[in-house]
């Protein structure tokens, strides 16, 4: 058996209950301050993976999935957990069993439903010393039972290479990718060489406070937040307060990171949005394929996507004594012509080659050469 705490990367908390080891992207006194939305998100281990060194053939990993299922909706895909041999690609797999976690996305009211255990279990790994990562689904809350090997098993030591901090809305979560490898900042992560703590929370990119202390106080030698989606699609704010907020939320991270290179990113191109303000809302099609749609009417301070790109922008440039700060427009990732080729299947969250397609692009634009995080 595995010790499953020293295995664990890029959770920021562990907690223990009576069913095992659940990894959270917030610490307890963050997640009291948020609601049931970012509760639920938080603790679904996006980027969290489980690295090791043994020799071991077989591995083993009991866990409990509570799996999300929508009232009205076809049913989600089940979660990925994905093996990593010295950095290559190795198996696939999922768990049975789990919870099940029922939202209705017109009321707001959820109901769990128990299961058991399940596990997941890969076979005929090379018979060497070897590291091995394990990446937990990015879109299921996972409770970690038991890790086994059938040859001893020892943490892996610091690789050494540049940690990125980031953090986003449901879309850098990785809603919509086809498993936690690919999602958009897995892939840069992966092309750019780095070590990623990824904090996109789906629905909950909202400036909160507490969010940028989180950040503040985690190493990091690159930091990203990735803003306005959530914004306008919960029709939170409006542009007298939305500005404000930003400030704070970067004077928040410069705290703790005076002179980290620092990189806000504007929204992708999602056309229900760019001049219709929020909120967003669920259609449910007859197939159960749920789609969004925006539900608001402009106004003055009313904030759309395009008004959301001009205000990071002025934002940023307002702080031009601050030569670590950068902005990345957003439809540099994803743009009209992208949208053309590849829509958004649900109107709000990209498919899976979506994904690929902008996590390639950010290592390129942002870590390659000439880019802020060169």
């Amino acid at each position: 058996m595995i010790d499953l705490p020293d295995a664990v990367r890029g959770a920021l908390e562990l907690e223990r209950t009576e069913r095992g080891l659940v990894p959270h992207r917030l610490p307890a006194w963050a997640r009291a301050r948020g609601d049931a939305q970012l509760a639920m998100v938080e603790a679904q281990p996006s980027g969290v993976r489980l690295v090791f060194r043994t020799a071991a053939t077989v591995v083993e990993l009991d866990a409990v999935r509570t799996k999300v299922s929508y009232v009205g909706a076809a049913a989600r895909p089940d979660g990925v957990y994905e093996l990593f041999v010295d950095g290559a690609p190795a198996g696939a797999g999922t768990v049975g069993g789990g919870d099940e976690l029922l939202v209705d996305m017109t009321t707001g009211g959820t109901e769990v439903r128990r299961g058991e255990p399940g596990t997941v279990r890969f076979a005929g790994l090379p018979a060497r010393t070897k590291d091995v990562k394990i990446w937990l689904p990015h879109n299921e809350l996972t409770t970690l039972v038991e890790l086994r090997a059938d040859a001893p098993a020892s943490a892996a030591n610091p690789d050494g290479r540049p940690r990125w901090l980031h953090h986003g809305s449901s879309i850098s979560q990785g809603s919509g990718a086809a498993s936690p490898t690919t999602t958009w900042p897995a892939v840069a992560a992966r092309h750019a060489g780095v070590e990623l703590t990824n904090l996109g929370f789906g629905g909950s990119a909202l400036l909160d406070p507490f969010t940028a202390q989180v950040m503040r106080d985690i190493p990091a030698d690159v930091v990203s937040v990735k803003l306005g989606i959530n914004v306008v699609n919960a029709d939170l704010m409006r542009l007298r307060a939305f500005g404000p907020a930003v400030h704070g939320f970067l004077d928040t991270i410069r705290a703790g990171h005076p002179t980290t290179p620092l990189l806000v990113v504007s929204p992708l191109l999602c056309p229900i949005h760019e001049d219709t303000p929020g909120p967003g809302a669920p259609v449910f099609e007859a197939d159960g394929v749920v789609r969004f749609r925006a539900t608001g009417e402009p106004g003055p301070g009313k904030l759309t996507l395009k008004v959301i790109r001009e205000e990071l922008a002025r934002v940023v440039a307002q702080r031009g004594d601050d030569p670590n700060l950068h902005l990345l427009d957003g439809l540099a990732l994803y743009g009209e012509q992208d949208f053309a080729e590849l829509p958004l299947p649900d109107a709000l969250h990209p498919d899976a080659e979506t994904h690929r397609r902008v996590g390639e692009r950010f290592a390129r634009l942002v870590f390659g050469s000439g880019g802020p995080f060169a």
